[in-house]
């Protein structure tokens, strides 16, 4: 009797029947520490840094920031200086710092309440952090690598590897700093694109995910708005829009020049996502927008 060998278990981001609204990395401050070495599974599980610094680490960032490991592409990233580059960004204040440290355990006397806290300098220009982080889960070593080299030879300065982001299902998974709107499923070209724009402050639509400001809700009534607004042919910059986050009902979102929406959202079924490689594919839960939202007298 012959044995037939099962077929290989489909990468989870191939899936690609999830919505990508709404499923956004949730968090309003980031410390980006340069950390060219091995990354574990969790990168503050002990095995990344020794398990002391890491649990003190984890304290001290627990409900104050995200912490995102980064390194420049290719082997160029292996090769650090003296000094580790720390960007601490505040997304709601489109804020972002750099910072040189001695190594990991400065971390622990960061000022994370604010802006212009810890004598950084100040950084205008965008990054945006490629998630590449194999260890946890292949897809990102397997196509956000190769995309985090292409977009270093076009925005040296800008494109950064990253460690996990949330959402390797969506890979090339991606967080674009300060404004922390993390996009998936992203391409080279579009990727150029939406660095191209972010260095101009323009909103980028495609492969976008959301705000990390806000929850599924919040995220998906966002990016409704901002669809019709850039539909209409309206220019759109990060900051520009906002949204209440309400737990039910409709979400309001409102516009910088005072004008604001009532969205109206229902969630639906979603089958056949494979959450990470070699996982079966389940039927979930997504938020979506319904079509008739309307923009509310001022």
């Amino acid at each position: 009797m012959s044995i037939t060998t099962p077929p290989a278990a489909p990468f989870c981001s191939e899936a690609g029947a999830e919505p990508l609204a709404g499923t956004a990395k949730r968090a309003e401050a980031y410390v980006l520490f340069e950390w060219p070495g091995g990354w574990s599974r969790d990168v503050l599980d002990g095995g990344t840094f020794d398990p002391d610094l890491s649990a003190r680490l984890k304290k001290a960032l627990k409900g104050r920031a995200s912490l995102q490991l980064i390194r420049r592409p290719g082997r160029a990233g292996r090769d650090v200086g003296e000094k580790y580059r720390c960007y601490l960004v505040w997304a709601r204040a489109g804020a972002m710092e750099l910072l040189l440290l001695d190594g990991p355990e400065d971390l622990l006397r960061l000022d994370l309440s604010g802006p212009g806290r810890n004598g950084g300098r100040r950084v205008d220009a965008p990054l945006l952090l490629v998630c590449t982080h194999g260890r946890r889960d292949v897809c990102c070593a397997v196509k956000g690598r190769p995309l985090a080299a292409e977009l270093a030879r076009d925005f040296p300065e800008q494109a950064w590897e990253t460690s996990h982001t949330k959402g390797h299902r969506f890979a090339p998974a991606a967080l674009l700093m300060p404004w922390g709107y993390s996009f998936g499923r992203l391409n080279a070209p579009a990727a150029r694109d939406l660095l191209t724009r972010a260095l101009r402050g323009g909103f980028f639509l495609p492969a976008n995910r959301g705000s990390g400001l806000y929850g599924p809700r919040g995220q998906v009534a966002e990016l409704r708005v901002a669809h019709a607004l850039l539909d209409a042919g309206e220019g759109l910059a990060y900051g520009d829009l906002s949204a209440d986050d309400a737990p039910e009902g409709p979400v309001t979102v409102r516009h910088r020049d005072g004008r604001r929406w009532e969205v109206p959202l229902i969630r639906r079924e979603v089958e056949g996502v494979v959450a990470s490689c070699g996982g079966a594919p389940k039927t979930v839960k997504a938020w979506v927008a319904e079509s008739g939202f309307h923009e509310e007298p001022a």
